[in-house]
């Protein structure tokens, strides 16, 4: 163990607690609730974020919690919280709570503005800790938009792990503020009777492919099931060939992706030029039908991811993001059956059926990959870009 773990950020803990949360009206009630019981810090890093009510809600628990002597640090990406307005972020900076925008957009500096930050982190007290998929904007919350609200979970942690989900915070804010964060509690002890975790991170400032190498190692281990929910696919050749071969060796191999309801329809448009390769080779594909599907999650075997990472190629190359892998035998049954349940209500394509898709429909696909080959082409010549392995 002590060899895999040298390779990784941060290792294997044991002794975590991890309880599920699934769509906006479980989570945000929890994140809330987390924040609001806060005695000594709350630290919340976002890469979403936009006025409306669940930042409202955000912005009265944070100021209170500043207001009763509580220290509130907030990290939003610059470019994911564009639609926070104005006076939204005068009342947080009103309220006493210290907040920090990563990787300023600026004019000229070209592709180093794709570099964000794309992590979703909270941690209260250094007892507790939330990361998953989700935002704080309106889309996510049943209540907001209860139609369409987006598919999506958080999980919460308690153990060991929150002490480097907290390192994490901590590197961000100490690099984009300039200030060091101190008074931060020690890791929590192992709680007896929990179970492994561990943090996976990659990015420009981290291993660029810690959560990917991860998940290739965890495919070419299960024996039973490989399960990956993603709102946008656009896999690397590496992930496909390893889904091929686990299908040939007798593993059932699925993803969940997007129908037709998304927030972006060329990179669904553009991940449907694997559909087909992928159809023949016996990889079972299931378009999401009710809502937005905006879930990442790897599940292989006993073994299972959650965090902020998809599988295309914008968190492959520019994204900073993170990730929770856990082993965790009630967790992994309730993935599971969320799973199920999510198959149940997606449509299957089928080989036969994707073949006989409309012209216009394969020259979509083929006008976004120009677009993202010429994407591809500028980041690749950035001033001192390294490669990738």
């Amino acid at each position: 163990m002590q060899a895999v773990q040298k390779e990784h950020r941060f290792p294997w803990r044991q002794g975590n607690r991890f309880r599920l949360l699934v769509d906006g009206d479980h989570y945000f009630p929890a994140m809330l609730a987390a924040i609001d019981g806060a005695q000594r810090y709350v630290l919340l890093l976002m890469y979403l974020c936009s006025s409306g009510k669940v930042t409202d809600q955000f912005i009265e628990a944070l100021t209170a919690a500043a207001g009763r002597g509580v220290r509130v640090q907030l990290l939003l990406d610059d470019f994911g919280s564009l639609a926070l307005r104005r006076p939204d972020r005068q009342r947080l900076l009103d309220g006493q709570v210290e907040l920090v925008f990563c990787n300023p957009l600026r004019v000229g500096r070209w592709s180093r503005n794709l570099l964000r930050d794309h992590r979703k982190l909270l941690v209260v007290d250094g007892k507790v800790g939330f990361t998953g998929g989700a935002g704080l904007t309106d889309e996510f919350d049943p209540v907001a938009t209860p139609e369409l609200y987006w598919h999506d979970l958080m999980l919460e942690i308690r153990g060991p792990c929150v002490g480097d989900w907290q390192s994490l915070f901590r590197e961000s804010w100490e690099k984009w503020s300039g200030r060091p964060l101190t008074m931060l509690e020690l890791p929590p002890p192992p709680f007896e009777g929990g179970h492994p975790g561990r943090v996976a991170v990659q990015g420009a400032t981290f291993d660029r492919a810690d959560i990917v190498r991860s998940l290739i190692r965890r495919i070419r281990r299960a024996r039973q099931q490989v399960w990956l929910a993603t709102p946008y696919f656009l896999p690397s050749w590496k992930l496909r060939r390893n889904l091929r071969r686990q299908v040939q060796a007798g593993t059932e191999v699925r993803l969940l992706l997007p129908g037709p309801l998304t927030d972006n329809q060329p990179v669904r448009a553009l991940g449907g030029r694997y559909y087909e390769k992928l159809l023949r080779d016996g990889i079972r594909i299931f378009e999401y039908q009710p809502r937005f599907l905006h879930a990442k999650i790897h599940l292989c075997d006993h073994w299972a991811s959650i965090g902020s990472t998809n599988l295309d190629r914008w968190s492959y190359r520019w994204n900073l993001d993170a990730n929770q892998e856990l082993e965790d035998p009630a967790v992994i049954g309730e993935l599971q059956r969320l799973f199920e349940h999510d198959f149940a209500v997606s449509r299957e394509l089928r080989y036969d059926d994707w073949l006989k898709r409309s012209w216009p429909e394969r020259l979509t696909e083929r006008f976004w990959g120009l677009v993202l080959e010429g994407t591809v082409w500028v980041s690749e010549r950035r001033p001192g870009r390294r490669g990738r392995s």
